[in-house]
């Protein structure tokens, strides 16, 4: 059986984009996307294999992040419980392809714009959880990141971080968690619609697997990683622009 240079890349990127996101307590389901547009990938693939790849990384950060002393379930609980239902209603719906891809390539920006610390900047002083504000935030976030295949983390964690609801560690620890729950009501109301996986989907969950555990570890140890950065937001850009055109 042969390997097509394409493949090899792929599978070299995907570490890399896991590393990222996981550094940071996401499970990096818009990067796989974005990698999974640029490279071709059918749409109807795309949704079910980026929420698959979230659950292990986000879980994976999730542990790191928990180990270490930073997850709140208070925090947590007022986003989860309007989030998971609408996630589990979001993945159940199938969108058309061409608007599919517009709508992913609106959330890679708003992604990059995360990634590049634009906004959501960390503050000493923290406020008490507004919790029907929390409720209201959740279930927009569940319900969209089920729609696109996203575990909502990349959106939470500025919110968390603007709103002083918390730390850059303690929103790390929520949004992994976030990002998980709301992965599996996603991938679970996919199924009703008889969703199917890349056919390399375990090999794309052994890299993803590698690349999480490395991020989710540098990111609890603060290691500089400045210029990946920068590189993954170029990645995510080319395919914004590339789902935009298509």
């Amino acid at each position: 059986m042969t390997i097509e240079i394409t493949e090899v890349l792929f599978l070299a990127l995907l570490p890399v984009v896991a590393f990222m996101y996981s550094s940071v307590g996401h499970g990096g389901a818009s990067g796989y996307l974005a990698l999974m547009g640029l490279f071709g990938v059918e749409t109807g693939l795309m949704k079910g294999s980026a929420l698959m790849l979230n659950i292990f990384v986000s879980g994976i950060a999730f542990y790191q992040y928990w180990r270490g002393g930073y997850f709140r379930w208070k925090l947590l609980f007022p986003f989860a419980i309007a989030s998971v239902p609408l996630a589990f209603l979001g993945g159940s719906i199938e969108l058309e392809p061409t608007v599919y891809k517009r709508l992913l390539a609106v959330c890679l920006l708003f992604a990059i714009l995360r990634i590049l610390g634009i906004f959501g900047k960390e503050k000493k002083e923290g406020k008490e959880v507004a919790f029907v504000l929390a409720l209201l935030i959740g279930a927009l976030l569940g319900f969209f990141s089920g729609l696109i295949g996203i575990g909502g983390g990349i959106i939470l964690s500025p919110i968390l971080l603007l709103l002083h609801w918390a730390n850059m560690k303690e929103t790390a620890a929520v949004s992994a968690m976030f990002i998980f729950v709301n992965s599996i009501a996603g991938i679970t109301g996919l199924s009703m619609a008889g969703f199917d996986f890349h056919p390399k989907i375990y090999s794309w969950i052994v890299a993803a697997l590698i690349g999480g555990m490395l991020g989710s570890y540098s990111g609890a140890k603060k290691l500089n990683i400045k210029a990946l950065k920068f590189i993954l937001a170029g990645v995510l850009l080319i395919a914004s622009f590339k789902l935009f055109l298509v």
